[in-house]
């Protein structure tokens, strides 16, 4: 810890925006797909003409309360739309239809893992419901808007500030939109910015209980760059407080390039807004029965999975970790499973050879590799010692390009290993009579020639025989003199 770090603390709050995964928008019908050619996926109401009326979408609603379950929260019965006020040239009616005093969502947290298997709790102030906004596009000499985003439908996930680290931040992130794509509330996807985050960051000495001045910081994409934007932040808020300068509350941009924040304009306050209730909608009621329904519905999500994982399966909080991030992963895992007895063979499987067959491959999981029963087939072939872990392998990458199951390949290939003891044995014997002035210094007590005379058997047998059989054979046929 540096003598800065031991002076201060930061004090970190995160604003996640993501987009709800609807077929459309939350007040009129166009379609909510991204991709399409600019302002294209527009009508008179998400582009603010006067006179329209908006028509609350029921699927938003469902997936913001399946979202506001999985984080503990409060479901509201009765929640009102208000509008924000405020005037940027992607906001086409000079407002946003938004939650403040009454969301739909209150209080909750977000439980992130520990190396250790412990948790940290970040708790929420609420989950609201709102519209997204246009997009700026600036070219060199203008600047153009494409409104096919406004009225997307957005939850915004508002954190308490108990956020400490950069690293912090970014496994509350990280843990945040596993949960989203677990529960297909959203697709996550933060570099086509369905999946947004703004960080509050402050200073103050280490120890003292009032807040420091604070800065929102946006524009970030990856989680990558949420984390040195929030480190960057740090040290210029510290650098300021130590040379005896005011920190002053404002929004400021992350620019990758540079590494470095810059200001944007000074921060708004809740009262600059002048929210007041949303005149042309109704209170939105949701009933015991919709919570219920909604409830019973919910997937297991990655908490859950991870505890899961290591009090039945065995396995190291950070293996759980690593294949409950995305729930595909974690079910082509659970799928391959069936007639296996050692599992954290398979975990290890998935976490190198899958995982490494699709980043290669750079195509989704269900398409890079063979389907998880010829994996598990693959797999259960090592465990009753029919081939080789390494001739796994090389069955396994030659599936992955051919498409064919795991008995074809491991056929095709010849990679049947041989355990047939009195083959062995010859090969065995062989090679003994081949070396003997290096079996007179295994026997001297050169113990680390064992490997040798293992490889050798190995070459002699083409490479399949059965290693444990060679082990035993080699150890009975060297200790005799």
């Amino acid at each position: 810890m540096s003598a800065h770090e031991e002076k201060y603390e930061a004090v970190i709050g995160l604003e996640v925006h993501a987009q709800l995964l609807t077929a459309s928008k939350i007040f009129c019908g166009c379609s909510a797909q991204f991709g399409a050619p600019p302002n294209t996926h527009v009508c008179p109401v998400c582009s603010g003409m006067p006179g329209v009326l908006p028509v609350f979408n029921r699927k938003a609603l469902e997936l913001a309360i399946r979202l506001g379950l999985a984080a503990h929260c409060r479901i509201a019965p009765r929640s009102i739309f208000e509008r924000k006020n405020y005037f940027y040239p992607d906001l086409p009616k000079g407002y946003q239809i938004s939650q403040y005093q009454t969301p739909l969502c209150a209080g909750g947290y977000i439980e992130l893992p520990g190396e250790n298997g412990d948790a940290a709790r970040v708790r929420l102030v609420r989950i609201h419901l709102e519209e997204d906004a246009g997009k700026n596009i600036h070219a060199p000499d203008c600047s153009l808007i494409d409104f096919n985003r406004s009225g997307v439908p957005l939850v915004e996930i508002v954190s308490e500030p108990d956020i400490r680290t950069p690293q912090q931040a970014g496994a509350y992130l990280r843990e945040l939109r596993s949960m989203v794509r677990y529960l297909d509330v959203s697709d996550g996807n933060m570099e086509e910015g369905s999946f947004r985050c703004d960080a509050n960051v402050s200073v103050r000495p280490r120890g003292a209980a009032a807040l420091g001045v604070k800065t929102e910081v946006k524009n970030m994409n990856s989680f990558r760059h949420v984390e040195h934007a929030i480190a960057y932040e740090i040290e210029r808020q510290i650098e300021l407080l130590e040379a005896g300068e005011r920190i002053m509350q404002e929004t400021r941009l992350w620019d990758p390039d540079r590494g470095v924040t810059r200001s944007m304009r000074s921060k708004e306050y809740a009262h600059d807004y002048r929210y007041f209730p949303e005149p042309d909608l109704p209170p939105l009621i949701v009933t015991p029965d919709l919570v219920e329904q909604i409830r019973t519905e919910m997937p297991e999500l990655p908490a859950a999975r991870r505890a899961r994982y290591t009090a039945e399966l065995g396995l190291t909080p950070y293996e759980a970790d690593v294949l409950t991030q995305e729930r595909e992963l974690s079910d082509y895992f659970e799928a391959l499973l069936p007639g296996l007895d050692n599992r954290k063979t398979a975990a290890n499987w998935v976490m190198t050879e899958v995982l490494r067959a699709v980043n290669e491959s750079g195509r989704p999981l269900a398409e890079a590799v063979p389907a998880p029963a010829e994996v598990g087939a693959l797999l259960k072939m090592v465990e009753d010692a029919a081939i080789s872990l390494n001739a796994a392998k090389a069955a396994f990458a030659a599936m992955c390009k051919s498409g064919k199951g795991a008995q074809a390949t491991v056929a095709e290939l010849g990679l049947l290993q041989v355990s047939d003891e009195a083959a062995i044995t010859a090969a065995c014997e062989q090679v003994i009579a081949a070396e003997a002035d290096k079996v007179a210094e295994y026997r001297a007590g050169r113990d680390k020639l064992f490997g040798f005379f293992v490889g050798q058997v190995m070459k002699a047998m083409g490479g399949k025989a059965n290693p444990k059989i060679i082990n035993e054979v080699l150890r009975r046929k060297l200790a005799a003199n």
